[in-house]
């Protein structure tokens, strides 16, 4: 694939031997942008885990400190005593029968997915179209509870969920190039910081093998880890 020219020049703005202070790295992604839309700013972390124990295949969520820049569509599956309550809270779609006959037919048209406990029976059977885009609700990631409202919101003010890879690789949007870089920053530390507290027991060695931070269409930073305050 042939480099544009800016691409050639952002490239050339990177040090790919080098460790950036996350600090650094915050400002450098801004300028080697290459799209023309605000782009998603993402880390890749991998991690010295094993996936395939039970005890190191990590799943958690973060409520990042500046958003994620994005309005998330949220859909909650419940029971009619429950709409009014996803409704006033913000959700997009909200009900259970016609839904769940949606998924089944292919639409995912949504970034997240709340269910009641008391409807999982039902929506159970979606784990085959949700599943594989890491849509399912979980009740480790806050989506499968009965208080819809306080999920809704959680989710709209920025709140996000990761899980590790087979490769033990965690992949997640921390914001968009249009932030400042401070707001890139503390939404970076934080999520370093939640996946720092999540090291098993049982992980030997290394933890943070690599940490990258790239926008959609930049080359990839790597970042300190060592300069990130409390890790």
């Amino acid at each position: 694939m042939k480099l544009t020219k800016k691409r050639k020049k952002a490239n050339e703005q990177v040090d790919s031997e080098k460790l950036y202070e996350l600090s650094e790295a915050s400002k450098l992604i801004k300028e080697v942008n290459t799209a023309k839309f605000d782009a998603s700013i993402d880390l890749h972390i991998r991690l010295g885990i094993d996936p395939r124990k039970a005890d190191q295949a990590l799943r958690g969520t973060a409520s990042l400190p500046n958003g994620t820049g994005k309005d998330k569509t949220v859909l909650v599956l419940c029971s009619p005593d429950k709409e009014e309550e996803a409704k006033a809270a913000g959700a997009d779609h909200v009900g259970l029968d016609e839904f769940i006959s949606k998924i089944e037919g292919g639409w995912t048209d949504i970034d997240v997915v709340i269910a009641t406990p008391n409807v999982m029976a039902k929506v159970g059977k979606l784990g085959r179209v949700l599943g594989p885009r890491n849509l399912m609700p979980n009740p480790k990631t806050g989506t499968i509870t009965p208080d819809v409202a306080t999920a809704v919101k959680e989710v709209k003010k920025g709140k996000i969920s990761f899980r590790v890879d087979k490769f033990g690789i965690i992949h997640t949007s921390i914001g968009r190039v249009s932030f400042t870089p401070e707001q890139i920053e503390g939404n970076a530390a934080e999520m370093l910081g939640i996946i720092s507290r999540m090291k098993p027991s049982s992980a030997k060695g290394t933890y943070f093998k690599s940490v990258t931070m790239a926008s959609t269409m930049s080359p990839g930073i790597k970042v300190d880890i060592k300069s990130v305050k409390g890790i």
